[in-house]
C-alpha cells in the first residue's frame, strides 16, 4: 500500500470507527480476496462494532498495494460511497482501479527460528509492590451479538453434558528438604480461587496437594484412563516452581516444554518459558488472580483465547517487573465455556 493511502486511513480512522457498518463488509472483502476466512473471524471477534472498524482500518495497511482501491470499491458496493469519498479526498488522489491477482497475503519469514527442545519455567516469590491487590484493568465487554455465533457448531464447540468435564488440580505448596526448593507461599489462594472458578463453570474439580513426581504422573495417566465420551473436555492445573533453584551457575529444570498426543488443546502459562513468575504470598499469583476475574467478568461472552489475550495485557501491565503469559493453541474452533 501506498504511504499515501496509509495516511489516508490513518486520517480517517476516527470517523470510520464511529460510522463505518462493518457487517456488510465481512463477505465482499473475503470473496474478493482482501481477507481470508480466519483473518474475517478474527476482525469480527474484535469486540463492539467499532472496535471491529477500527481494527479493520489498522489490518488494512498489511493487504497489499491494492487493499486501498478494493476497500473503496467494496464500500461503494454496500451503500458506504460518503466513507469512500472521505478517503479518496485524504488520499489527494485517484487510486489504481483494483486488480484482484496482484492481491497477496503477508507472509512472515520464521526460518531463522530456533526451536529448543526443552525449556525451563522459573518462578520467585516477588517483592511487594503494591500497597494492596488491584484488579486488572480490562476493556469495556463486547457489545451483544459481536461475537461469533455461539450457536454455530462449524466455529465453536458445543458443550453438552453437564459436569462439562473434570478439572484436577494438582497444588505444590512444599517440597522436600533436599530440593532445596521454597514454600510457595500464596499458592492455597490460588487453588481456593480456581477452585471456585472451575466449580462455577461445570466442571468437577479434585484438588491434590504436595504429591511427589511420581505420584503426579500416576494421577495424571489415571485421569487420562478415565473414560470421558460422555463429557465435552478436561482440564488440568499444575500450581508449582518452574524449575529448580540453581546449583552453582546452572539451572536444572524441573519442568520440559511437551505435547502430549497431538489433540484439540491449549497449553497455557503464566510467563514465559525462561521468565519470572510473580506470586504474593497474600494474594497469589499475578497470573492466576488476573485469569479468575478475566473469567468473572468475561466467560460468559467471550471465548477462551480472546480472555486469555485480556489476561496477557493486564498481567503485562502490573507493578514495576515485567511478566506476560502465553499459550500454544491446538484448538479448531472457538472455545465458550458454559456458566451456570
Amino acid at each position: 500500500m501506498e504511504e499515501a493511502q496509509r495516511r489516508a486511513l490513518r486520517r480517517g480512522r476516527a470517523r470510520l470507527v464511529a460510522a463505518l457498518r462493518v457487517a456488510p463488509l465481512w463477505e465482499p472483502l473475503e470473496q474478493r480476496g482482501l481477507f481470508t476466512r480466519p483473518m474475517v473471524e478474527e476482525l469480527q471477534s474484535a469486540g463492539s462494532r467499532g472496535d471491529q472498524a477500527r481494527q479493520l482500518v489498522i489490518d488494512l495497511e498489511t493487504r497489499g498495494k491494492r487493499a486501498f482501491p478494493l476497500f473503496l470499491s467494496i464500500l461503494r458496493d454496500t451503500g458506504q460511497g460518503d466513507l469512500a469519498d472521505m478517503l479518496m479526498e485524504e488520499c489527494g488522489h485517484l487510486p489504481t482501479p483494483p486488480q484482484l491477482g496482484d492481491l497477496r497475503p503477508v507472509e512472515l519469514d520464521l526460518r531463522g527460528e530456533k526451536h529448543r527442545k526443552s525449556v525451563s519455567f522459573p518462578e520467585h516469590l516477588s517483592v511487594p509492590v503494591q500497597a494492596e491487590s488491584e484488579r486488572p484493568q480490562v476493556p469495556p465487554t463486547p457489545a451483544q451479538g459481536s461475537a461469533v455465533d455461539q450457536r454455530n457448531c462449524n466455529l465453536v464447540y458445543e458443550l453438552k453434558s453437564d459436569p462439562c468435564g473434570c478439572c484436577l488440580i494438582l497444588n505444590n505448596i512444599n517440597f522436600s528438604q533436599d530440593s532445596d526448593l521454597s514454600t510457595r507461599a500464596g499458592s492455597d489462594v490460588d487453588c481456593k480461587k480456581l477452585e471456585k472458578r472451575f466449580k462455577a463453570l461445570s466442571f468437577d474439580v479434585l484438588t491434590l496437594q504436595d504429591l511427589p513426581a511420581q505420584e503426579m504422573v500416576l494421577e495424571l495417566q489415571k485421569l487420562a484412563r478415565q473414560d470421558h465420551s460422555a463429557l465435552d473436555c478436561c482440564v488440568v492445573v499444575i500450581l508449582s516452581h518452574g524449575c529448580q533453584t540453581p546449583a552453582g551457575n546452572v539451572d536444572q529444570p524441573d519442568a520440559v516444554a511437551s505435547l502430549p498426543t497431538p489433540s484439540d488443546i491449549l497449553v497455557s502459562y503464566s510467563t514465559f518459558p525462561g521468565f519470572v513468575s510473580w506470586r504474593e504470598a497474600s494474594s497469589g499469583s499475578w497470573y492466576v488472580e488476573t485469569l479468575d476475574s478475566v473469567l468473572e467478568q468475561y466467560a460468559h461472552s467471550e471465548d477462551l483465547l480472546n480472555m486469555l489475550l485480556r489476561v496477557a495485557n493486564a498481567v503485562s501491565a502490573k507493578g514495576r517487573y515485567k511478566q506476560i503469559p502465553g499459550c500454544f493453541n491446538f484448538l479448531r474452533k472457538k472455545f465458550f465455556f458454559r456458566c451456570k
